[in-house]
């Protein structure tokens, strides 16, 4: 028996244990205490983690194959027979869908360990692991899917299942009508991804193999590249629009901000290696698709590079940690849509590997925080929690120093990598690239400066803790700060899996994925853009040290404001009232899609689809035909008297017509 065969035992050992956790919430629903709280953790933890010993060994494997043949397929069934339309549960794995499956296990399963503590004593604990559970049966169908079909099934359930966890505390209006939110504005994005899928499917038709099998839709491409570049843009778009909303980008974002609804580890899981990251390995994944559109491959990084100023700007004035957090995430998104639209697809993975660890680490080490302090989110009234939270203060700065670019932790591998492939791509007009490195270069300091205002604001300085939060401050059970350490080590060592040649390393990340990308510039910078080549590694430290110096000098103008000189901002906020109202105000953009979209939405829905559609048209055809019959019985039961001289009479009559016919 080959490792084949064990594919399928990676998704199904968290839908096992949603399962078995569902079954347990459901049988104790109605009673005054829940399940056994250790019985679930160890249905719930034990589920992922055996699916991420199952993929070290598929891992093991796959590296032991030569790195053309490094593929490993699982068939499981026949799904969809529909005409010319073939659809089989089909389970894949090369390197970027082996890349994605590591991280969503090793990460998810970290994540899953934490909640143990955080959760402990909530009456939904069997319902949470449940959810959580199933959240990662999702998202490992969505990467591990053969066909867009299948794909689309994870994506779907992945969507279902932050409905579910966000608005995990249902009985919270506010944290249910995110849920909500979060729900409606990713079947938007969802629609376009459909409509890609059909329209792919009429193309490869046409050409007289209908499939939305990867693999062989890749390998069309590659054989009639002039058949399919005709629809590549409207395809490539319409795929990308799924992934705004999957991945939050302009201008489907507006879901994630409020997705901290839910509880702290939802928002890791959800914002560091699961569900977010979808879009961006749907687009590698299609790499081969969208090289064939320059528009589109313009399209994804322009969104990406706008996303990532864009969010970064409003993480700047946020005071919910978890806000910071969350606009950080939007960012990070953006820059690794700005690498996969230049080309830089391995580039762009690899920061999404990299920033599995960071942001799950500062998302953790928020809920440790909010746990320490009694469920205080609030910086503005944190400071000095680095003498009661020692573990949380540093595995937290760890983090904030590795996503700010700091030399030899994983940001600065990752995100130099795709600020080189911007600057050295040859997408859109020769200024496009310049651009697109100068926004980057402009969010990394912005970046830092938000996230060190953070840890500052909550680590260091002065107490400003409420009388409540004092006496409750603590560090984190064991439980909780053994996550935070190993994430805090992925945010160091992760950013030596790709050490680039121009400091001496060999780019071993980059070489695992090139059969993935190959034609489709692997390293992101094979492209002659602007007259440079990949191997003028003198210009490539000179842009590292430029990055370098912007995430230091925002680290040390957050140092400055906030520990230096505290009152400053408050003073700068003062003078600068409007633009500081507008940034913390997150530019309104929920007020306006509330006056442009959902009132106007609630009105024509009431006015046409409800008085006009439902009650004028449908209703008035209904009651139209149960009106007309009953007015037809009312007649007929003239005639149905029960009195024996009207038949008679009845009867006559007839006789009468009936001889006048025969007569006459």
């Amino acid at each position: 028996m080959t490792v084949n065969y064990y594919l399928w035992l990676i998704p199904a050992a968290p839908l096992l244990g949603a399962l078995v956790n569902g079954l347990l919430s459901y049988s104790y629903s109605k009673r005054e205490r829940g399940p056994n709280e250790a019985l679930v953790s160890f249905v719930g933890c034990v589920s992922p983690l055996f699916s991420f010993v199952v993929a070290a060994a598929v891992f093991l494997h796959l590296r032991g194959l030569d790195p053309s043949q490094q593929r490993l397929q699982q068939w499981l069934g026949h799904w969809i027979m529909a005409g010319t339309l073939q659809v089989d549960f089909s389970l894949w794995i090369d390197q970027l869908s082996m890349v994605m499956v590591l991280v969503v296990t090793g990460v998810g399963t970290i994540i899953h360990f934490y909640s143990i503590g955080y959760m402990r004593g909530d009456r939904g604990y069997a319902r949470y692991f449940s959810y959580l559970n199933l959240f990662m049966f999702s998202m490992l169908t969505l990467v591990m899917g053969q066909n867009l079909p299948l794909l689309f099934v994870g994506w779907e359930g992945v969507g279902l299942c932050s409905y579910l966890l966000i608005g995990f505390w249902y009985r919270d209006i506010e944290k249910a009508a995110a849920g909500k939110k979060a729900f409606i504005v990713n079947r938007i994005g969802d629609f376009a991804f459909l409509l890609g899928m059909f329209l792919l499917f009429a193309t490869t038709s046409r050409i007289g193999n209908p499939t939305l099998d990867v693999p062989m839709m890749r390998s069309m491409v590659e054989q009639h590249p002039d058949l399919f570049r005709p629809m590549a843009t409207a395809a490539c778009l319409l795929l990308f629009a799924g992934a705004c909303g999957k991945s939050a980008q302009i201008p489907l974002y507006v879901w994630l901000p409020d997705a901290m609804a839910g509880p702290t580890p939802v928002s890791a899981l959800i914002h560091a290696a699961t569900m977010v990251t979808a879009g961006v390995y749907m687009v590698a994944r299609m790499s081969f698709l969208y090289q064939l559109s320059p528009t589109a491959m313009a399209v994804v990084a322009l969104v990406g590079a706008a996303t990532a100023i864009f969010a970064a700007s409003i993480g700047v004035c946020q005071r919910d940690i978890k806000k910071v957090l969350a606009y950080s995430t939007v960012s990070q998104l953006g820059y690794m849509f700005m690498g996969v639209g230049v080309g830089a697809y391995a580039a762009g993975i690899f920061h999404l590997t990299t920033h599995a660890f960071f942001k799950a680490c500062l998302f953790l080490g928020a809920g440790s925080v909010i746990h320490g302090l009694g469920g205080e989110q609030d910086l503005l009234k944190m400071g000095g929690l680095r003498r009661s939270m020692k573990i949380t203060a540093l595995t937290f700065l760890v983090a904030g120093l590795a996503i700010s670019g700091v030399p030899g932790l994983s940001g600065f591998f990752s995100k130099d990598e795709i600020l080189w492939g911007a600057f050295n791509a040859s997408v859109g007009p020769s200024w496009f690239p310049p651009l697109l490195w100068a926004i980057g270069f402009v969010t990394a300091g912005v970046t830092a400066f938000y996230v060190f205002r953070a840890v500052l604001l909550a680590f260091f300085g002065g107490q400003r803790l409420s009388p409540e939060a004092k006496a409750h401050a603590h560090e984190s059970p064991a439980v909780m700060t053994v996550p935070l350490i190993l994430l805090a080590a992925g945010s160091i060592v992760a950013g030596f899996l790709n050490v680039p040649a121009a400091l001496g390393g060999s780019g071993a990340f980059h070489h695992f994925l090139e059969p993935v990308f190959s034609g489709a510039s692997a390293h992101g910078a094979h492209a002659a853009g602007n007259g440079l080549g990949a191997a003028d590694h003198g210009l490539e430290r000179v842009f590292m040290v430029l990055s370098v110096l912007a995430g230091l000098a925002g680290i040390l103008i957050a140092y400055l404001l906030y520990i230096r000189r505290p009152d400053t901002p408050a003073r700068i906020a003062a003078k600068a009232r409007g633009l500081y109202n507008l940034v913390f105000h997150k530019y309104y953009v929920d007020e306006a899609y509330e006056r442009a979209v959902v009132r106007p939405g609630f009105a024509l829905s009431d006015r046409v689809f409800f008085r006009i559609v439902d009650v004028g048209i449908i209703e008035g055809v209904v009651n139209g035909v149960g009106t007309t019959a009953r007015l037809v019985g009312a007649a007929v039961r003239l005639v149905q008297t029960g009195v024996v001289r009207t038949y008679a009479l009845f009867i006559l009559i007839g006789f009468l017509y009936v001889l006048y016919r025969l007569l006459w």
